[in-house]
């Protein structure tokens, strides 16, 4: 388990519930929050080194974007470092990036990493062999995904990957319930209330905008990327390998 704070930011009754944003309140619990809310995260981020180690390639860029608190980039530094890969790390949380400075500098591969703070549909991307998004897309405008996915594709070489890890929906109605039944009994075995769970779902409507694996798939493979597969799936969460 993690020794950040417990989250607790929708424990007691809110007269609104404003929209989900990765504020200071936020920063502070998040490791907390994602390991309880989010199926198969463990289990995502613990596959990135052998990942790295399977497709990444010397002397080229690791691209993380939405990277928080530098979950994903601390995962694939020993491989980057022995590669001589430099580590992109992008959000457009100023509170986020402030605390993954902190751990960054801790780590012992700060010299490989940098972390930049902006908009990832509009950031340049070059020299890349690997580029991770976990949990992100799902927090980018529809209608602008598809762009950022041509200007990462661009961007990788030749056998180049893209990790994705995103909620997903599905086509049939009664199972599409049935994992939305699932995940929140997960978040009730890990302890959040009832209160919680219907709060953090107001706060994350209209924002937190899942799809179809076979919407992700079928951009992907518009986007340019040559195979698309599942690497990992637990419930409504799904990690995908895109090729170029």
């Amino acid at each position: 388990m993690n020794s950040t704070p417990r989250d607790t930011i929708y424990a007691s009754q809110h007269d609104k519930v404003d929209g989900f944003s990765f504020d200071k309140r936020v920063v502070s619990v998040f490791p907390d929050m994602i390991s309880r809310s989010v199926p198969g995260y463990v289990t995502a981020i613990a596959m990135l080194p052998s990942l790295a180690d399977l497709y990444l390639q010397r002397d080229t860029q690791v691209y993380d974007l939405g990277c928080s608190l530098g979950a994903s980039t601390l995962a694939v530094a020993q491989v980057a470092s022995s590669r001589n890969c430099n580590i992109v790390g992008i959000d457009n949380s100023a509170a986020m990036l402030e605390k993954c400075q902190q751990l960054v500098d801790q780590s012992g591969f700060a010299s490989a990493i940098e972390l930049r703070c902006g908009d990832l549909v509009n950031a340049s991307y070059e020299n890349a062999s690997m580029a991770i998004m976990n949990y992100t897309l799902q927090f980018v405008a529809v209608e602008q995904r598809l762009e950022l996915l041509k200007g990462l594709q661009k961007a990788l070489l030749p056998g180049g990957v893209l990790i994705l890890s995103e909620k997903i929906t599905f086509p049939d109605p009664q199972i599409n319930q049935d994992m939305i039944n699932l995940h929140q009994a997960f978040k009730r075995e890990n302890g959040y209330s009832e209160l919680e769970i219907s709060q953090k779902r107001a706060a994350l409507e209209n924002i937190l905008i899942p799809e179809q694996y076979s919407a992700h798939q079928e951009r992907l493979q518009q986007a340019g990327f040559s195979r698309v597969e599942v690497i990992c799936q637990t419930l409504n969460f799904c990690t995908m390998l895109a090729i170029k």
